[in-house]
């Protein structure tokens, strides 16, 4: 098999290449997008979910679902220890004077570049070691309190208003966002009040892990009512099959139907498992035999991503596995690896401390 035209991919937001099991959370966003410029209130969207599932990948094919609908995207990953108001300041100052370059009336995106000075005046915030410039004096009395919960909502007026003045929508995606502080998070989702109330054109989809609603609900408790959190989780059967067959058969190739059923079993339809299987099964198939030949995959190899339930149980390090000697059966080579996740989430017992032991078949297309 030629490994440079492998369809998988594994990795971290690596698009796969077939999307299968998600249109309806992708239509969730397309509605939510199309009634924002309609002018018409709608929840903002929090994806929930373990790590691997795709929630990253589906923030992504949002991004592209909201510039094809005209908008101004901001893309930002959340990271521990790192501030809020930092990570969103660069990405907001391009915005603004991307929208203050748009030919058109009024001058609300300059007026939003004076608020955004102020804001960063008033907590003084830098990029590394670099202080954020901005060429124009603050705004005095906008957004410059000092208090992130009191000034990022007036900020985010300050954006919108000049996007809509601009006849332009923002969508803001944020991966990560559970590593937010309580008051970052609580400033955000108040932020995300005020668009609502007003009826202006910025909209919020995050992601993050399944603690999120919880940690939202605990910093407001309107939050329920201001997002939609749809739940992200393993493929059913079906769409789990249609991910691994559809790219091999676009390449001339086909999975046995009982090896499709086997990785379904042991992936138990997990997105990252199951790009993986895919890639090493690609890798590993022989042009000359009709079956799969000793199927390698280990930890190491297929790279499987560390469970958690939250920031501060992040990173756990996984059994190695230990390869077994391939076996020789009449016309059929066999191989056999184990692979185990750990979880210490009694409600994802589905995962938990499960061998992952099989042979792939594999059948070359025309094989008798």
């Amino acid at each position: 098999m030629d490994k440079i035209v492998n369809p998988f991919s594994p990795g971290a937001g690596s698009p796969p290449p077939e999307l299968a099991g998600r249109e309806a959370v992708l239509e969730q966003a397309r509605v939510l997008l199309a009634r924002l410029l309609a002018k018409r209130p709608e929840k903002s969207l929090l994806l929930t979910g373990l790590r691997g599932v795709g929630k990253t990948v589906l923030l992504n094919e949002m991004e592209r679902i909201a510039l094809a609908a005209g908008y101004r995207t901001i893309l930002v990953e959340a990271h521990e220890g790192k501030p809020l108001a930092a990570s969103l300041v660069p990405h907001l100052r391009r915005l603004l004077f991307d929208l203050d370059c748009i030919a058109g009336v009024g001058n609300k995106a300059r007026r939003g570049l004076a608020v955004l000075k102020s804001f960063v005046s008033a907590i003084k915030i830098k990029v590394g070691d670099v202080d954020i410039g901005l060429d124009i004096e603050p705004e005095p009395g906008a957004a410059d309190s000092g208090d992130l919960e009191v000034d990022l909502p007036g900020l985010f007026v300050a954006i919108a208003e000049a996007a809509q003045e601009r006849r332009m929508a923002v969508a803001i995606l944020i991966d990560e966002i559970q590593y937010f502080t309580s008051s970052e998070l609580s400033a955000l989702i108040m932020a995300m009040h005020k668009m609502q109330q007003r009826q202006l054109p910025l909209v919020l989809i995050g992601a993050g892990l399944p603690i999120l609603p919880g940690l939202a609900g605990e910093s407001k408790s309107y939050a329920e009512r201001l997002f939609n959190f749809p739940a992200i989780g393993p493929l059913p059967e079906r769409d789990a099959i249609t991910a691994l067959q559809d790219p091999v058969r676009a390449a001339g190739e086909a999975f046995e139907p009982a090896a499709l059923q086997e990785i379904f079993r042991l992936t138990k339809g997990y997105p990252y498992f199951l790009q993986g299987w895919g890639y090493r099964a690609w890798c590993t198939a022989h042009h000359t035999a009709r079956w799969l030949s000793p199927y390698r995959c280990s930890m190491n190899s297929c790279g499987v991503p560390y469970r958690n339930s939250s920031p501060d149980s992040e990173r756990r390090r996984p059994n190695r596995t230990h390869d077994a000697e391939p076996r020789t059966h009449p016309g059929v080579e066999l191989g056999y690896r184990t692979l185990r996740d750990r979880t210490d989430r009694a409600d994802n017992s589905d995962i938990e401390n499960t061998p992952l032991t099989t042979y792939l078949a594999w059948r070359w297309a025309g094989s008798s």
